[in-house]
């Protein structure tokens, strides 16, 4: 038994069923499942769509495959893919996060993987959020801390439910954004993040989350920081806003300081 497989080795994967379904589970609500009903979970490591999971990992917590499937009532066909992983197999993914089975569930119903090292959830349709851990690396294509500066690190950080990096503006103040323009000429740079508030990874509260009127547009707020894409992220994963003006644009983690009203 090691500490990558604390459920002992080998380890039987359940057997994959044809589809995702949703399943209302009686702490988190509407959850990812297999067929057989089976929770799924998303891992924050995944923040750029591939698996970070292989090896003892793939054992405690078992890549989910479904193969050709209809989306369920309730979740749009899009958001689910299938990646292939380094070994050559196949994982079925929804909005772009691999989705895995944790060895630690006995039972259909069991959530048992949720908030596990800080990086395991429960995969729900409806997050407002999601973390992701990676390095950060800039537009000028330097490796950065969770403190804007020069360096290597993996660095915990909020993300939208499809893993687009999201980031504060440093002179905002308590829920009121000061830098999208009444016309929206600089959105394109900054975009405003719309979102209502739904639902947040369970090492966050969803007391920490508002939704405020900016520019005509709704804008969700975390801590009182409101939340921007950055434009030049062209895709998941991307922290290229985090070398910008030297720490006027910070990334958002679940220790960043709540502004005061």
């Amino acid at each position: 038994m090691s500490p990558d497989n604390p459920y002992g080795n080998p380890v039987t994967p359940p057997v994959a069923s044809s589809n995702l379904q949703l399943t209302t589970n009686a702490t988190f609500g509407s959850i990812l499942t297999d067929a057989n009903g089976k929770t799924l979970y998303f891992f924050s490591i995944d923040a750029n769509g591939s698996s970070g999971c292989t090896g003892a990992c793939a054992i405690t917590w078992m890549p989910y495959y479904a193969g050709n499937q209809t989306a369920p009532t309730g979740i749009t066909a899009t958001d689910i893919s299938t990646i292939t992983r380094a070994d050559g197999s196949k994982q079925t993914a929804y909005k772009g996060w691999p989705l895995y089975y944790f060895s630690g569930d006995t039972n259909k119903s069991d959530v048992n993987g949720d908030g596990s090292g800080g990086t395991w959830f429960v995969a729900k349709p409806d997050y407002s959020v999601m973390l992701a851990n990676y390095q950060l690396v800039g537009l000028d294509g330097q490796n950065y801390t969770s403190d804007e500066k020069l360096g290597t690190g993996i660095t915990q950080y909020l993300t939208d439910a499809s893993g687009r990096t999201l980031y504060a503006f440093k002179p905002d103040t308590y829920n009121l954004n000061t830098y999208t323009k009444a016309d929206l000429s600089n959105n394109s740079t900054w975009p405003i993040y719309e979102s209502d508030i739904l639902n947040v990874p369970s090492v966050l509260k969803k007391d920490m989350m508002m939704q405020i009127t900016s520019a005509g547009k709704k804008q969700l707020t975390y801590k009182g920081h409101p939340l921007y894409y950055f434009g030049p992220d062209a895709k998941r994963g991307d922290t290229k806003g985090v070398s910008i003006n030297s720490g006027l644009w910070p990334i958002l983690t679940v220790n960043t300081i709540a502004l005061t009203p």
